[in-house]
């Protein structure tokens, strides 16, 4: 049986290979990006606040149908990772995503998960 997954005979094209390595670049931090965001509550989190720009912990407690202590766990984990940033007004705490960069991305996961489902 074939394995559809792998090249039948191995050829390594060095050209390639020696492009991509010099071009590669440190992907740690991509990485903590993509583990902040592969927790489902902070996934869903990050993509309400691609749809209201801004909201308080008590209204994403509220969305997300947890505790304001939960829900101020997974704000502070998505600001530690530079991924939310966060305001305080009185006794309110206002959060939003960080830059363009994260809604683009939230919003471009989402995205790519319709067009999977519509083709399975």
């Amino acid at each position: 049986m074939v394995n559809q997954d792998a090249c039948e005979v191995t050829i390594v094209h060095e050209d390639v290979v020696r492009k991509i390595r010099k071009e590669l670049p440190d992907v740690a931090e991509m990485v903590q990006i993509f583990k902040a965001l592969a927790d489902e509550t902070r996934l869903r989190i990050a993509y309400s606040l691609t749809l209201e720009s801004e909201m308080c912990v008590c209204d994403v407690a509220a969305v997300i149908q947890s505790s304001s202590a939960t829900a101020s766990h997974h704000l502070r984990y998505l600001r530690e990772h530079s991924l939310a940033k966060s305001e305080r007004r009185g006794k309110m705490v206002y959060y939003s995503l960080a830059d363009k960069h994260v809604e683009d991305l939230v919003k471009i996961a989402y995205e790519h998960a319709i067009e999977v489902q519509q083709t399975t």
